[in-house]
């Protein structure tokens, strides 16, 4: 079945990936010092495999340093202390999802470690511990919207293993991460989107809980963590195609609802996101009539609105995200 993408474009055939972007925290919370990174994705006429790098330290346009192992969108962005990574699914080929990985030492291209417990895309969202990285939720094909948590180590290149559930299968979503836990934000379910924030430990393998929700119901979002909140940004409410800008705020250190704390720049969904130890960074995105290529930039130490610090090589959405 065709699926629709913004401004009426449709993709069919062999696709089997579904239209959405990614995000992915920093190992530990609190965010990166040096780069953040958008990876593949969707260029509004065919799939990237670019893997573009842009500057914490300064406001500038980002670069290409180097190619993703094929070209994928709906994928999750993982980040360890040396590496950044992406898993999600892709050619009709892909037996699991890919497990991908790329130096930030040097810039190249990235290398094939491993696979997923089952092949998904669809934004699953991507977590990062000092020692691992997660990928939960998600739409497996077939299969539908998923609930499983997938944990695989930075320490070696190896497959991933299922340790735990979502307390409610998602799509379309985004990861937020504390020094002790992983979180999933929003999201598309069954039969319709959720505005939930869900919690699962990094100390020990198990189910996620269900700990507050977001202002808004909807999907597509991007996520971003500070050392004391999570966000989560943009997205897309149906059905009337309506791309918010909306910035939510939520704390770490209790469970509890989210506040609205500013707006991007432009309402976009599909976007993606990074986090540095001062600001959140979105990234791309759909926003009618085609797709983005703005950075976006927001500050953690007082609430207030992003502005437009950069742009990408490539205006495209449905990327995963990492940081250095």
């Amino acid at each position: 079945m065709p699926i629709t993408i913004s401004g009426g474009v449709q993709l069919s055939g062999p696709v089997i990936l579904d239209p959405t972007g990614g995000s992915s925290p920093t190992p530990g919370g609190g965010g990166a010092s040096n780069f953040g990174y958008t990876i593949a994705g969707f260029t509004g006429g065919a799939y990237s495999n670019v893997i573009d790098k842009f500057s914490f330290s300064s406001d500038a346009n980002a670069t290409d340093v180097g190619d993703s192992v094929g070209e994928y969108l709906g994928i999750a962005g993982q980040s360890s202390s040396s590496h950044g990574y992406s898993t999600g699914r892709g050619s009709p080929s892909d037996t699991n999802g890919k497990i991908q990985k790329f130096a930030f030492a040097t810039d190249g291209n990235a290398t094939s470690v491993g696979s997923l417990t089952l092949k998904r895309g669809t934004l699953p969202a991507g977590g990062s511990s000092s020692v691992s990285g997660y990928t939960a939720g998600g739409r497996a094909n077939p299969g539908g919207i998923q609930n499983v948590i997938d944990k695989f180590p930075f320490a070696s290149d190896s497959d991933a293993t299922d340790v735990g559930d979502l307390a409610t299968g998602v799509q379309d979503t985004c990861g937020q991460n504390s020094s002790d836990n992983g979180y999933v934000s929003a999201g598309e379910s069954v039969p319709g989107n959720v505005n939930i924030i869900q919690k699962y430990s990094f100390a020990s393998d198990g189910n996620a809980t269900d700990v507050g929700d977001n202002t808004a119901t909807r999907n597509s979002v991007a996520g971003q963590s500070s050392s004391t909140h999570g966000y989560t940004s943009g997205g897309y409410i149906a059905p009337n195609n309506f791309r918010v800008d909306v910035i939510d705020k939520f704390p770490f250190a209790s469970d509890g609802n989210a506040s609205d704390v500013g707006d991007l720049s432009i309402g976009r969904r599909q976007l993606t996101g990074t986090s540095s130890s001062t600001s959140g960074y979105s990234a791309g995105g759909d926003r009618e009539p085609g797709i983005r290529d703005d950075i976006d930039k927001f500050a953690f130490a007082s609430d207030g609105n992003a502005s437009d610090v950069g742009d990408l090589t490539q205006a495209r959405a449905m990327s995963a995200g990492a940081q250095y």
